[in-house]
């Protein structure tokens, strides 16, 4: 919630620039971002328990299986069939989740890690759901900060009501912990979704399917190194087979070179 909050001010006032420069958005639009707001708190939500179950790494593995999900959404609302590719990952990706999930073993690593793995799920699929209502409503691509800002308050209220309701928010600041908050904030909700809604729309295929595979190689990296985390090697298998079904089902084959007559 507090992610959301503290980046409230540096995106309201983004839209209000892009506002005075471009002219306010339809309503239609503006009511798109507030419901794509309440996909965006259930994924943070759910990623925080995914996290607290199995780890930050296979948390974020698990994660990003939003890529061929979102296919499928797409291929359900927006009539655009996924390719035979995403069809074909999907078993792929299914058999990486079940490894990650620790049931074919007794020393998986996490707390929990097929309630994190269910967690991590619910995750992909809240954040799918975030990614095709953000596309709808991101019609201008000169202005990506007021379909964020929209989004992002509306998750921030949600955010407020929920966690109070059963007790999970503690409004009062303490430091240093909402030192961390701020840049979380301002790194990841700001300037990481601006580059994100800016910049991939705009690169070829192949090449974002490789940078989609950037956090979740480095989650599991990182929290090895900075957090001890230590998957057994059927949950690192699971990794491997998710990152590889992840890379085939969002790369396209090459087209044979034309020769000229």
């Amino acid at each position: 919630m507090f992610r959301c909050v503290y980046a409230l001010p540096a995106l309201g006032l983004l839209a209000s620039w892009e506002r005075r420069r471009f002219g306010p958005r339809p309503r239609r639009e503006r009511g798109l971002g507030l419901a794509a707001g309440v996909f965006f708190i259930a994924d943070l939500v759910f990623w925080h328990h995914a996290i607290a179950n199995v780890g930050a790494g296979l948390g974020t593995v698990v994660a990003n299986l939003q890529v061929v999900l979102v296919a499928f959404g797409a291929w359900a609302l927006l009539g655009e069939r996924p390719s035979n590719r995403v069809l074909i990952a999907v078993p792929v990706l299914l058999t990486g989740v079940l490894l990650i999930s620790g049931v074919l073993e007794a020393g998986a690593y996490g707390s929990h890690p097929a309630r994190g793995t269910v967690f991590g799920i619910l995750t992909t699929i809240a954040y799918a759901g975030f990614l095709l209502v953000l596309r709808q409503t991101n019609a201008d691509p000169r202005r990506p900060a007021g379909p964020l800002f929209d989004a992002t308050i509306s998750a921030a209220v949600i955010g407020i009501v929920a966690g109070a309701a059963y007790g999970a928010v503690d409004l009062a600041p303490s430091w240093p912990a909402h030192g961390w908050l701020l840049l979380l904030a301002l790194t990841s909700q700001v300037v990481g979704w601006l580059l994100i809604s800016i910049s991939l729309p705009r690169l070829p295929a192949a090449l974002t399917s490789v940078l989609l595979l950037v956090q979740p190689v480095a989650a599991v990296v990182l929290a090895a190194i900075l957090l001890g985390e230590a998957p057994s090697g059927l949950q690192i298998g699971g990794v491997i087979v998710i990152l590889a079904g992840v890379v085939y089902a969002t790369s396209r084959r090459r087209e044979p070179a034309r020769v000229a007559a």
